[in-house]
């Protein structure tokens, strides 16, 4: 089933470190081509296994990646498979790990267990986001959780236009927006108030980052409506703009940014045992 498989990280630890070699070891015991990218090949050095770059995922066809660490582990590595339907499957080695679900004291018994077939899969969607100026396209990326509009380095307000489908929504003051999708719901959009969206819904939410009026409530809209925010007038200051955590770029008066859903998914890997409820009580402490 699985006969080439890629793994990825961002971190040096030692139990990244670990859980790596682990896996390695899992991988070769049943004859699995294994590949590394960068972070992981200088985990393991002298390692016999193929490092391999971003630009080879086009090429050399896996059938799975495995992502070792946390959600930002998670996020680099959905846009590392984005766009050649690579199934993706996360051991958590981070904090909260709402995305990489395969605990480190369980990595051998549901690594082997999902080698044998015995898994499911979830197809999550993505958005898509372009910064506009004077009608040209100045920037665009991917997003596997949010994209954000919030101010730049002062303490200062900024003014924003938002419009879903070409309808006016509002005006807002404060420090910006956050345009999630369901999987982003349980990340900064948590944190801002917004709701927890059950990733099987097909829905955005439009969550105020400090809205200096209160009655600027986070919004729940279909996920296959188009948003545009508008910077409004700021002689003080600029605006920013992150994809996951990384900034696309920066923002002045009149610039438009526009977010979509992408044409392509992101196909997650889960044990079988999975409940996304589950997760939400094990990583948000319910009782």
């Amino acid at each position: 089933m699985f006969k080439k498989i890629v793994l990825i990280t961002n971190r040096y630890t030692k139990v990244i470190s670990d859980t790596l070699n682990t896996v390695i070891t899992v991988l070769n015991n049943r004859k699995i081509e294994v590949f590394l990218d960068k972070y992981c090949s200088e985990l393991v050095p002298g390692s016999e296994h193929k490092r391999v770059s971003p630009e080879d995922f086009g090429k050399l066809q896996f059938d799975l990646a495995i992502a070792i660490g946390g959600d930002g582990t998670m996020l680099r590595a959905a846009h590392m498979v984005a766009n050649y339907d690579i199934p993706l499957l996360g051991i958590n080695r981070g904090r909260l790990g709402f995305l990489a679900d395969i605990p480190a004291d369980s990595v051998e018994p549901m690594l082997e267990k999902i080698l044998q077939g015995d898994f499911v899969e979830d197809l999550r969607f993505q958005l898509h986001c372009q910064i506009v100026r004077d009608n040209k396209v100045l920037a665009e990326s991917d997003a596997f959780n949010d994209v954000i509009l919030q101010k730049g380095h002062t303490g200062k307000l900024i003014e924003i236009e938002t419009f879903v489908n070409g309808t006016y929504v509002h005006n807002q003051r404060g420090d910006g927006l956050i345009v999630a999708t369901p999987t982003g719901s349980t990340a900064y959009a948590l944190a801002g108030g917004g709701p927890i969206i059950h990733p099987s819904l097909d829905a955005l939410v439009l969550v105020p980052i400090c809205p200096h009026t209160l009655s600027n409530r986070p919004i729940v809209i279909s996920g296959d409506s188009r948003v545009e925010i508008l910077m409004k007038e700021s002689n003080i200051e600029h605006g920013i703009l992150t994809c996951d955590g990384e900034i696309l770029g920066e923002l002045s008066e009149g610039d438009r940014v526009t977010v979509y859903k992408k044409d392509r998914k992101i196909r997650l890997i889960h044990p079988s045992s999975y409940d996304h409820f589950n997760v939400l009580r094990a990583k948000l402490a319910w009782g």
